[in-house]
């Protein structure tokens, strides 16, 4: 599948694959900065975005999308950063193709399964039930969303998967009903074959429980050149809680 694709800046190639829900739209701001310094590629992931919609949505779909995009854009070796569902594809991707990863740079998220809680089968139902026959402005939307989902910040990133589908109707962007019927596949595990030999960063907020201590030596054992570097004030959105940081520890590792 051919996916939609933002690029930044010139030098090595930086690929960066955002998480559930969201688009390459959240991470401009990241890019541009890191742009300076390298060519860097935000995808939106199949189901997401302005990339084409499938009832398949798992992993090895997402592995084949971006294995596509390194041969649109002639990629031979990338370094690859991913947070949250992109973070397991860019573990999933690195062990089966280490030879193509430079660095790998991980965000927020382990290798072992973590089964859909409540709260994302509760976005996905909110997001699902919004009437927009009777929505004429994103706080139309807003307002029908704030039933279910009581944090401001969290309806602001659901909001940006919001267009205008024609003049007078909006929609969203998402392929509600694929994401639907496979949450359980992007919520498995990232196991089996491979290992990846190279460098590698994990990135975790310590607000965040989606890498506990107890993940590390399975992470070791498939990422033998893993690092943990942990930023207190983040939660899960660590790029956008700690920017100036997160950007720091990134830079300095690509650079390394």
């Amino acid at each position: 599948m051919r996916l939609f694709c933002r690029h930044f800046g010139q030098g090595k190639p930086v690929v960066i694959l955002h998480g559930l829900f969201g688009i390459s739209d959240n991470w401009v701001s990241f890019g541009r900065l890191l742009g300076e310094h390298f060519t860097v590629y935000i995808p939106d992931l199949r189901n997401h975005g302005q990339s084409p919609h499938s009832g398949v949505f798992d992993f090895p779909s997402l592995e084949n999308d971006l294995a596509e995009l390194m041969e649109d854009y002639s990629l031979p070796e990338i370094f690859l950063v991913g947070h949250s569902l992109g973070g397991k594809t860019a573990m999933y991707f690195a062990l089966h193709h280490p030879e193509l990863v430079k660095k790998l740079v991980i965000v927020d998220i382990s290798l072992r399964k973590s089964p859909p809680d409540r709260e994302h089968q509760q976005l996905l139902n909110a997001m699902m039930a919004v009437d927009f026959s009777a929505a004429k402005s994103r706080s139309d939307i807003d307002r029908q969303l704030g039933v279910v989902v009581k944090s401001v910040k969290l309806r602001q990133f659901l909001l940006k998967n919001v267009y205008w589908r024609d003049r007078n109707t909006m929609d969203w962007r998402l392929n509600l009903k694929a994401i639907n019927e496979n949450l359980l596949a992007v919520f498995e595990g990232v196991s089996g074959r491979g290992v990846y030999p190279g460098p590698v960063l994990f990135i975790r907020g310590g607000l965040s429980d989606y890498i506990h201590d107890s993940d590390l030596p399975e992470l070791k054992l498939k990422f033998p050149g893993a690092e943990l570097e942990t930023i207190a004030s983040a939660s899960h959105w660590v790029h956008a809680d700690a920017p100036g940081e997160f950007y720091g520890l990134v830079k300095n590792f690509l650079d390394r």
